[in-house]
């Protein structure tokens, strides 16, 4: 199977096993898929951890208002008797004003947050570094534990306009936000390798051979945006450790410098003429008065 590394920009996203033979009309959906499938496990991430701290999410008609504005506009939150944690919650004011502020109890944050450290791990950029490749399994599954966690500390489900549902219910509308940038739909994923474009009537053997132990770099982007940058000759880390050295360098030529002492040669032993002086007995001769 031939890895390819997809980047987007300079940034390193996830490895992708493919065969050789692949099409790349399947091939470029398919990393678009799981890229925006990380994105949504990072987002549902995101909002977990506000959940496990905060509690559910209000009505829009009551975000931001403070105590004194929703009892003088006699709003009422229908759906915080309805959606009430397992075991009891905690109150833990939102600051924000997005969340009602009543937390799961401190068992039931647990959950939430070991399971989401799990989930990040799943899709983590680390596993670039651990050679291991990421599969739309592998971001189903995340999602899957996700999901899991938020029936086990909230059996009664989350109210309908909760982003945390929404996103489970693939209804999160994002636009008008930054994530909304990130998403790459499928049909305008456009996949790029040494500054080609990889054509979509193509196979991959077409540009990297039948070789199936190859690995390249690609990167992802939307289609119209033309080629993207090149990859640097040398990695960020190599620029970091020459500096480094050179840095390193720099330093003991400054050393060598102050250490630099040429007071030894008025010794008596750096005298080059001495033992020419001593054989002709004018060694110890001094020209002053007596």
């Amino acid at each position: 199977m031939v890895r390819l590394h997809v980047k987007r920009g300079g940034e390193s996203l996830f490895l992708l096993e493919a065969a050789a033979s692949a099409r790349l009309a399947d091939l470029a959906p398919l990393a678009a898929r799981i890229h925006n499938g990380r994105l949504k496990v990072q987002r549902l991430c995101s909002e977990m951890e506000e959940l496990a701290e905060h509690g559910i999410f209000l009505p829009y008609n009551m975000q931001g208002l403070t105590d004194e504005q929703i009892e003088e506009l006699k709003l009422k939150d229908e759906w915080a008797e309805k959606c009430v944690p397992s075991g009891g919650s905690v109150f833990k004011k939102d600051e924000i004003g997005r969340r009602n502020g009543h937390a799961p109890n401190e068992k039931m944050q647990q959950v939430i947050k070991k399971t989401i450290e799990e989930a990040k791990a799943l899709i983590s950029r680390k596993q670039v570094q651990a050679n291991v490749c990421v599969n739309m399994e592998m971001v189903k599954d995340a999602l899957d534990q996700l999901r899991g966690a938020v029936m086990i500390v909230y059996p009664m489900g989350l109210p309908p306009h909760d982003p945390i549902r929404m996103e489970f219910e693939d209804k999160e509308d994002l636009s008008g936000t930054h994530a909304s940038l990130e998403v790459i739909e499928e049909s305008e994923a456009q996949l790029w390798w040494a500054g080609k474009e990889l054509k979509e009537t193509k196979l991959l053997s077409d540009y990297v051979g039948k070789n199936e132990k190859t690995t390249i770099i690609v990167k992802i982007q939307k289609k119209g945006q033309g080629a993207p940058g090149r990859e640097p000759l040398i990695s960020h880390e190599e620029q970091k450790q020459m500096m480094q050295y050179y840095y390193r360098k720099q330093e003991e030529l400054k050393k060598l410098e102050e250490d630099e002492d040429d007071s030894f040669l008025n010794a008596e032993w750096a005298d080059n003429h001495a033992l020419k002086r001593q054989f002709h007995g004018v060694k110890d001769i001094k020209w002053g008065p007596r």
